[in-house]
């Protein structure tokens, strides 16, 4: 049993002739063009990867570029991830991208409760992914509390409440004015068991976890930044303590026995690009190595670091391309060629902090594919 409870944001593998499309993120393509071209076997093979070392599939979230997916595609994914019954289970993103338009919050609670109907249907847990018109629209604290609690009232739990933070989606500056966060999260902790907090802020996490433990509410850090040190527990700005901080209780969330106590769980786009060490690490924690899941998870912090450095929401490149090194995928292609956003220097980088977390040591490919992308030969691929 693991001592976190962990998810892993999977992304979408593209099929090769996907390039011939044309799309680029200044002429998006359209949704569904973007599913048809994805590659199904590659996308689903990578989740049962994930969950052979040990985490959870967050299925349909920002890693797998939702925003720019739709619905369509997010629909299937969700099936399909469903259909393979993995035993970590998974969580997926409830929101309103099968509306073509918002015209009001009545549209925004009436689309969030369809999607997590979905997928509860399908045995997930709905994370309520945030609603970009209302920081659009500059809506007050009182409305996003308003909303939020008749989405929850409409709905069954085991849920959960996401935050993802402008450096991934500038149109979320803003998002959970004033209180707004934490008023929500405090309306009915028996059905909201917790939060994804996507804002790369250690110290905001640390003052939310321990506000949220005595109602048995858990965090899961979306902190690609600093993820080690949150998920260890403790105080994330200090010294690393000698042994984790203790198990306190446990609660029930969905089908998963979940621990308590002074640290975070994880839903990370980042364990995309490191499942072999963070599982070994994560396996060290749960022995009570706490040194042990320290030197794994230290290296495995820098190479996060680094895939999630500004500007922060091209981070996927940087796991696609590692997974395509790692033989997962035949391209390290992106929807609208996001892949294009990232230039060399930082491939090669991605190359040598991803061998010091002992993340591609697994790989087949590659020796091969290193020699092809240091002959430049890749760069052809991305004409």
């Amino acid at each position: 049993m693991s001592a976190r409870l962990v998810f892993a944001a999977a992304h979408v593998v593209l099929l090769p002739d996907y390039r011939r499309l044309g799309h680029s993120l200044v002429r998006p393509g359209p949704p569904a063009e973007i599913a048809a071209a994805i590659d199904w076997e590659s996308t689903m093979a990578l989740r049962r990867w994930l969950d052979t070392n040990g985490f959870g599939i967050a299925e349909a979230m920002d890693t797998a570029q939702r925003f720019h997916l739709g619905w369509h595609g997010a629909r299937e994914l969700i099936e399909r991830t469903a259909a393979m019954a993995l035993p970590h289970g998974f969580v997926a993103g409830a929101g309103t991208d099968h509306l073509p338009t918002i015209r009001s919050a009545t549209d925004l609670i009436d689309g969030v409760v369809a999607q997590a109907r979905f997928i509860q249907a399908r045995g997930g847990i709905p994370m309520l992914l945030p609603m970009p018109w209302l920081s659009v629209q500059r809506q007050p604290a009182a409305e996003y509390v308003r909303i939020y609690a008749e989405i929850v009232r409409q709905l069954d739990g085991p849920l959960f409440l996401h935050w993802l933070g402008p450096m991934f989606l500038p149109a979320l500056q803003g998002y959970f004015p004033g209180d707004s966060f934490e008023r929500i999260l405090a309306l009915a902790p028996d059905k909201v068991r917790g939060c994804k907090l996507s804002l790369l802020d250690d110290a905001l996490e640390l003052r939310l976890r321990r506000q949220l433990l005595p109602r048995d509410q858990i965090v899961l850090t979306g902190d690609d930044f600093h993820f080690g040190r949150l998920l260890l527990g403790g105080n994330p700005q200090g010294a690393p303590p000698a042994t984790a901080p203790a198990i306190e209780r446990h609660t029930t969330i969905g089908p998963h026995r979940v621990a308590l106590g002074d640290f975070s769980h994880g839903l990370l786009g980042i364990f995309d690009g490191i499942a072999g060490p963070a599982g070994r690490a994560l396996q060290a924690l749960a022995r009570g190595d706490a040194a042990a899941f320290l030197a794994l998870m230290t290296p495995c912090e820098r190479l996060g670091q680094h895939v999630f450095a500004a500007p922060t929401q091209h981070y996927k490149a940087g796991l696609a391309f590692l997974n395509w090194l790692a033989g997962r995928q035949d391209n390290p292609f992106l929807i609208n060629r996001e892949d294009r956003a990232r230039d060399h220097a930082h491939y090669q980088h991605c190359v040598e902090l991803a061998l010091a977390a002992d993340a591609l040591t697994d790989s087949p490919a590659l020796r091969d594919r290193c020699a092809a992308f240091l002959d430049h030969r890749l760069a052809g691929e991305r004409s």
